[in-house]
């Protein structure tokens, strides 16, 4: 059974910065994606930024040149969220997500965590 779980969650004030941190556990194979959603009170789970296994990224507009995801080659199960210039508006419960292959001939299912609350207010 694969898992996964977020970490780093926080109070920030707006313009501050968080990093947060995901780690995928269980039987793995490989995985071909890991990203982070969001989803405010009230609004729809959006995409906040994919990173795919060949290292290409996509992020959503609202983002672009204030976080970055990346991963470490020392810890090829984790990804990470750098939010840097936080706006109230990112305040939101941050889920990871990833397609993992558990065997050679998988083709790969969506794992979910269960969310890390970002705050951003003054």
């Amino acid at each position: 059974q694969v898992q996964l779980v977020e970490s780093g969650g926080d109070l920030v004030q707006p313009g501050g910065s968080l990093r947060l941190s995901c780690v995928a556990s269980g039987s793995i194979f490989r995985i071909n994606r890991m990203g982070w959603y969001r989803q405010a009170l009230g609004k729809q789970r959006e995409l906040v930024a994919v990173m795919y296994g060949g290292g290409s990224t996509d992020y959503a507009d609202s983002v672009k040149a204030r976080f970055t995801i990346y991963r470490e080659n020392a810890k090829k199960n984790m990804v990470f969220l750098q939010m840097n210039n936080l706006k109230p508006e990112d305040t939101a419960v941050y889920y990871c997500n990833a397609q993992i292959m558990e065997s050679p001939s998988d083709y790969g299912m969506d794992y979910w965590g269960k969310g890390t609350l970002v705050t951003v207010s003054s």
